[in-house]
Parts: structure tokens; C-alpha cells; sequence
């Protein structure tokens, strides 16, 4: 089936309520190119590797989380930006990306999708006005932090970074995907057992440790394959367009 490619941007910004966000980049239609939507192929970055990869499936949009034209970047279409954003208009494919909107739905969210993956049951979000986007949630029974870490590397793909904050069991813990690992603090004021990540900073071990709270930093791209995916998913379900989602390795 065929969509037109501004009734489904329209469609997924009333969606996602891309209105309530304050983001670092343009969410939503980034490169116009093919206005009619047959297939979409949907993945984590916008890199030259997925776009080759939507090239390679005559793929008419590529819906990402990761897109273009973030707050501070260069603005001329010149070096790797430049290339890839010919490439998409040579091949007549659209781009659309949704950052903050998609990490934060309840339902196609990156958080609650994660959560959906690991098994962890929602108890709440991480109530204060910078961490909005994280929840609150525990483990089905308690682990310990080595059980905890082969947990996540089995069902993520990759081993975790562990930062040991305690040695006690861990029962509660809180999440935000990708980029939060600053996160850790609203989590220590919580008071769960561990807090995950994507990524990890030098200082995070040093909170970890004088905080008393466990973090993994679980990998930015492997955290955040699942909303996208199952944004891809719900387009296929509405609109019965081919959405064929792409995982290129990224061990960061």
C-alpha cells in the first residue's frame, strides 16, 4: 500500500506530539524527497552505511531516532552530511527523524521499549523537570550486579560497562536511554539500587561510587534500537506500508 509522504509525517508528529518537545534538532520530515511511501526503512542513525542499506532496498523514506541539523552543528550541506543528504535526494528517499518525541512516548518509546525487552516492570518515571524521559521500574526478582550485567548483554547483544556504586542485591532500578548517563544522580535521590544507560562519562564512576548506586552503561545504540522499530511497526499496522527495520552494528 501507498502513502503520501506529508499525510504521514503529519500523522506521526500528532502521534509522537512532537509540539511538547524542546529538542536539539528538527524532528519530524528532515530531507523531502519521493512524496509517495511505499516502503520505509527505519534504523537508529542516519549514517551512509543505513542509507546504502535503504538504497539497496529501493526503500522510498528512512525513518531514524539519530537524523541531521543538530543544535551547534555547521549548517552548510558540505564533507559526510553533504554526501549523505545527496545520496537520499539522488535516490529520490526521504528522511524523517524523531529524537526526544520517540525516546519519550509511552507506549513506542525507547524507555518503555527497553523496558519490554528486559523484562523490567514500570513503577513510575524519574519526576523531575530534566529527567522526564526516564522510568522508574524493578526487576522481577532481585540479582546481583554480575547476573544484572549478563542479563542485559544477553538480550542487548553486548556486554555492559558496570560501575559498581554497592554490593547489595538489586531490586529497583531506573533507566533513560542512549545519552543520560547524568541521569545517575536523579536516580541515587530515588533511592533504587542501580541506574542504565547508553553511554558512561569519567565522572560517572566517581558519582556511582559516593552515591552508592550501581550503573551500567549499556550501549547508546543498543538502548535505543527499539522504539524506532516499533515506530516502524505501527506504520506497517495502520497504514499497511513495507517498514523494514535495519540494526548496523554499533558497539558505543
Amino acid at each position: 500500500m501507498t502513502i503520501e509522504l506529508l499525510e504521514l509525517v503529519a500523522a506521526l508528529d500528532a502521534h509522537l506530539k512532537v509540539d511538547n518537545f524542546k529538542d536539539y534538532c528538527p524532528n519530524g520530515l528532515q530531507v523531502e524527497a519521493s512524496r509517495n511511501i511505499n516502503k520505509i526503512v527505519t534504523g537508529v542513525t542516519a549514517s551512509q552505511a543505513l542509507i546504502d542499506q535503504a538504497i539497496a532496498c529501493k526503500a522510498d523514506a528512512l525513518l531514524v531516532h539519530h537524523g541531521y541539523f543538530w543544535k551547534g552543528e555547521a549548517a552548510p550541506l558540505t564533507g559526510i552530511k553533504g554526501k549523505r543528504v545527496a545520496a537520499l535526494m539522488r535516490h529520490n528517499i526521504s528522511l524523517i527523524a524523531y529524537h526526544l518525541p520517540l525516546d519519550a512516548h509511552p507506549v513506542l518509546g525507547n524507555n518503555q521499549q527497553l523496558a519490554q525487552v528486559m523484562g523490567w516492570q514500570i513503577t513510575g518515571i524519574m519526576d523531575s523537570p530534566s529527567w522526564l524521559l526516564g522510568l522508574v521500574g524493578e526487576l522481577a526478582q532481585p540479582l546481583m550486579a554480575a547476573a544484572l550485567a549478563k542479563d542485559l548483554a544477553a538480550k542487548l547483544g553486548q556486554s555492559p560497562l558496570h560501575l559498581a556504586g554497592h554490593q547489595r542485591p538489586i531490586k529497583t532500578l531506573a533507566w533513560c536511554t542512549g545519552s543520560a548517563e547524568g541521569g545517575i544522580y536523579r536516580a541515587a535521590e530515588l533511592g533504587v539500587d542501580a541506574f542504565i544507560s547508553g553511554e558512561v562519562s569519567e565522572q560517572t564512576l566517581h558519582a556511582a561510587q559516593e552515591l552508592g548506586i550501581d550503573y551500567f552503561a549499556a550501549g547508546h545504540h543498543a538502548t535505543e534500537r527499539y522504539g524506532v522499530k516499533a515506530l516502524g511497526e505501527w506504520i506497517a499496522r495502520q497504514w499497511s506500508v513495507e517498514c523494514q527495520f535495519i540494526d548496523l552494528h554499533n558497539p558505543v
